[in-house]
């Protein structure tokens, strides 16, 4: 459980904080995941000694939205941001997993000169041009999402998420603790944030990892293009679903300790 809080217009943030060395990596997770799906990783960057910030996205995890609330991508944002400032982090590496890894683009596509570096783990290019079955697929997925019982969603989407028994139930288990309809609005704030600009380069340090099994939306396709498009390496771990993290926590806290 996360033991620091910091009050947000609609919401209560939880969080941790560890000094070390070297800028400040801040981890954020994905669309109805938590902290937990970094645990893994934040252990072995404190034991490297690194600067590490942990912590819950509004109506995740430990965090709360105030009751009449609903998530969007740029109160999520906002709220970035606002952790930063209480921090008074001076340009931090952003690591963000999915959601997170889209919320980290888009602070460094406004504000680069608060950032010293990228990490987006399974997460698509917000820049990325868009085919035009890429566009169904962003416009449809909410819709269809909705159609499904609220008691199949967390199942499906641990299956869609990750790939080894470990990975599966730590996602189902978080998963379920969201209710369908906030869900469907972080899911419709993740897509909000993809804005293609496909002359956009990211104008600091970037890491790009993602699971060779990941088959969530167009990750697959598209983070090979973004690599290519920055002239950067694509760490691709082999055996590892779209929650990297949980599915082969070492070889990601490996890629994250050595950044």
């Amino acid at each position: 459980m996360l033991t620091r809080t910091l009050d947000r217009p609609g919401a209560v943030l939880r969080y941790e904080y560890w000094p070390g060395a070297g800028p400040a990596m801040v981890l954020t997770h994905g669309a109805g995941m938590s902290h937990e799906a970094f645990a893994a990783q934040a252990i072995a960057l404190r034991e490297a000694g690194r600067h590490v910030v942990l912590w819950d996205l509004r109506a995740h995890g430990d965090s709360a939205l105030t009751p009449g609330t609903r998530f969007t991508a740029e109160d999520a944002l906002a709220d970035l941001v606002a952790l930063l400032d209480h921090l008074e982090l001076e340009r931090p590496v952003l690591v963000g997993h999915s959601l997170g890894g889209n919320l980290s683009q888009a602070l460094v596509r406004r504000a680069p000169e608060r950032v010293s570096g990228l990490v987006v783990i399974g997460s698509t290019w917000n820049a990325g041009p868009l085919t035009r079955a890429e566009r169904a697929l962003l416009r449809f997925a909410a819709p269809a999402l909705g159609m499904l019982p609220e008691s199949r969603l967390p199942r499906m989407m641990a299956k869609a998420s990750a790939v080894t028994p470990a990975g599966i139930a730590a996602s189902e288990a978080v998963f379920a603790r969201m209710p369908k309809p906030v869900f469907l609005d972080v899911w419709r704030a993740t897509t909000s944030l993809v804005e293609p600009d496909p002359g956009y380069r990211t104008p600091v340090p970037l890491t790009l990892i993602r699971g060779d099994r990941d088959r969530t939306g167009n990750i697959a396709t598209a983070m090979p293009r973004w690599a290519a498009a920055e002239g950067v390496s694509e760490h691709v771990v082999g055996g590892a679903g779209h929650v990297v993290m949980l599915d082969a926590p070492g070889e990601v806290s490996a890629l994250l300790t050595t950044r």
